[in-house]
């Protein structure tokens, strides 16, 4: 008896997401600017017999991907500019495509060797002093650990689909692929496909965040987190963003094209 029913149970679940989607109607998508969504959304399943529970089933729509991996690199920097700029802050925060929670931080300082000494510039804009880096890891350290990491978290298992989100394109098209074949690394497949958070957000809200994490922030409503142009602050805030686009009905995808 057991299979019947699990198949009804499964049946009734699929009715009551049905009728609450019904519910919900138009309010699932709400205009670029608009706050309060969840809230309205939760009163008006409250209204209709709808517990939290449920509200959950509706606010998280199956993703794509098992986890979303939220990457946001800082690097050296001047005005005028210096090159090879190189990482500094290598953070990822392995976010639950489910729960759309966090699961496990990666952060780590990296020791520049191009240019060692921070500029004044580089340390007022991203807060990062000199002594956060001096003795750290090199970006080939660091990559490695990566990798570790990766494993650990079954990221590696090919059963598990994941994939790596970023503010823009910047930090995987251009920075790490520029850093890597300077000093003669090797890139890892799994840093070639991401998805770009401005992309999404114009593909949800039907506008370009402009200003990037602080338009997409206002957008929503939101309460910036931490400090801009601090790595795993940054990565805080894309991995609220998406929490919020997810609750309202967005399903990401790949943006990048492959390389």
């Amino acid at each position: 008896m057991l299979a019947p029913l699990q198949t009804g149970a499964a049946r009734f679940s699929s009715y009551l997401l049905s009728r609450a989607r019904k519910v919900l109607g138009s309010h699932l998508f709400s205009p670029c600017g608009v706050p309060e969504f969840c809230s309205i959304s939760t009163r008006k399943l409250a209204a209709h017999g709808f517990g939290a529970s449920m509200a959950t089933m509706v606010s998280f729509p199956p993703q794509r991907y098992h986890y979303f991996l939220v990457l946001d690199f800082e690097a050296t920097c001047d005005k005028p500019q210096i090159h090879p700029q190189e990482i500094i802050e290598f953070p990822i925060l392995k976010l639950n495509g489910r729960t759309m929670e966090i699961e496990s931080t990666f952060h780590m300082y990296v020791q520049p060797v191009v240019h060692p000494q921070l500029t004044p510039f580089c340390t007022e804009l991203t807060g990062i002093i000199q002594a956060m880096v001096d003795g750290q890891p090199s970006l080939q350290q660091v990559l490695e650990r990566v990798d570790e990491w990766m494993a650990k978290e079954g990221l590696l298992d090919p059963n598990v689909k994941s994939i790596f989100v970023t503010c823009g394109d910047w930090d995987l098209k251009v920075m790490l692929p520029g850093q890597c074949q300077y000093l003669g690394l090797p890139v890892a497949d799994y840093f070639k496909q991401w998805i770009n958070l401005k992309k999404a957000y114009s593909f949800a809200m039907g506008c370009w965040p402009k200003n990037g994490l602080l338009d997409m922030n206002k957008g929503l409503s939101l309460q910036h987190i931490g400090r801009p142009h601090s790595g795993i602050d940054d990565c805080k805030n894309i991995a609220n963003i998406m929490k919020t686009l997810a609750y309202r009905g967005f399903i990401f995808k790949q943006t990048s094209k492959p390389f």
